[in-house]
């Protein structure tokens, strides 16, 4: 180990690893910390690593690592920067750590493109009825071909997306739609209409989106106020056959209320996430014709967690440079992010 150089440990889920962090990774790491040790801690509480937590300056968390509470935060006497590679800092970073003055950084915004990505996918695909179609085309009940007129099939020429919230995958999101010939409304009560203007899409309250939209995507945060912010009322608002898309959080949509409008053959549904996480095997939308659901698969997963190390090492050497960090995350901000 060199001497002049922070110690640091990575703590997360072990199996993450050999996708997170490449050859060039560990590269890069060595020339700015001390890594005490190339296997992620899992649990703090593990027999032996008392004195390695005493040492530690980076901490370099990941999905799966356990939350720092003030017990553990006492352990780590020395910790001075804590760079999170997965999306939300709130399930591992305690207020502990704010108290205590450490900085804390988020890889958010490089998980924000593959979520984005997918949103684009399933929403053009929505419009143009793909995954209704197929299911009938497999059970026998859709011809071969669409005929005309096109059966009430809209496609993606005019067709109206909303998009409830201005996070950095709702902004990733309107940008990829750019290209295509859709609509985009977006409800954000945390941003002007003049700052929707500049971002080319209408700013609406929440109902005329529902009202309006052909689809709805929500990708606002998972926080009180947004508990269950689409319930049985808001569901009511959508046309008949429109879709909702959650990629977000399952806590932001009433699963009991969308099950009974999705079986009713009224809306569909587009879900990555859901609550309770994952769907219990006799959930009606795992087996409706009017449902798509994977399972939490939206964000980075495997070449595409690159981008995630890759922002981590970054914030690692403007820390060790003493530069402003690109992507902290202050306390006073988690009353509006994930």
């Amino acid at each position: 180990m060199r001497a002049d150089l922070p110690i640091a440990i990575l703590a997360m889920d072990p199996k993450l690893t050999p996708d997170l962090i490449q050859g060039r990774h560990l590269q890069s790491l060595e020339q700015l910390v001390n890594v005490a040790r190339i296997e992620p801690v899992k649990d703090f509480s593990e027999t032996g690593i008392g004195a390695l937590l005493s040492r530690v300056e980076i901490l370099i968390t990941g999905w799966g690592c356990p939350e720092i509470t003030p017990i553990v935060l006492a352990r780590m006497p020395k910790l001075g920067l804590l760079v999170h590679t997965g999306s939300s800092v709130r399930p591992v970073a305690g207020a502990a750590v704010w108290e205590r003055g450490i900085r804390v950084v988020s890889a958010a915004v490089a998980n924000a493109p593959p979520v984005a990505e997918y949103c684009l996918a399933m929403i053009l695909l929505a419009n143009k009825e793909v995954f209704y179609i197929r299911e009938a085309y497999r059970s026998g009940t859709w011809a071969w071909q669409v005929p005309w007129p096109s059966n009430g099939l809209t496609g993606n020429n005019g067709a109206t997306v909303g998009i409830i919230g201005a996070s950095r995958i709702g902004r990733k999101l309107i940008e990829l739609l750019k290209p295509f010939d859709l609509g985009v409304l977006l409800c954000d009560p945390t941003i002007s209409g003049e700052e929707a203007a500049g971002l080319g899409v209408e700013l609406v309250g929440l109902n005329s989106l529902l009202e309006r939209s052909d689809i709805v995507t929500i990708q606002a945060p998972s926080l009180p106020s947004t508990y269950r912010m689409i319930g049985a009322e808001q569901l009511a608002l959508m046309r008949n056959g429109s879709t909702l898309l959650n990629t977000a959080r399952g806590a932001l949509v009433d699963l009991a209320a969308l099950e009974k409008e999705v079986t009713a053959g009224r809306l569909k549904a587009i879900l990555d996430v859901s609550d309770p996480e994952p769907l219990g095997r006799e959930s009606p939308l795992l087996s409706s014709s009017n449902a798509f659901v994977t399972p939490h698969i939206a964000g980075a997963t495997g070449a595409e967690t690159h981008r995630l190390m890759d922002l981590a090492i970054e914030e690692i050497r403007r820390h060790r440079k003493g530069e402003p960090l690109r992507h902290e995350v202050t306390h006073d901000m988690l009353d509006r992010v994930a």
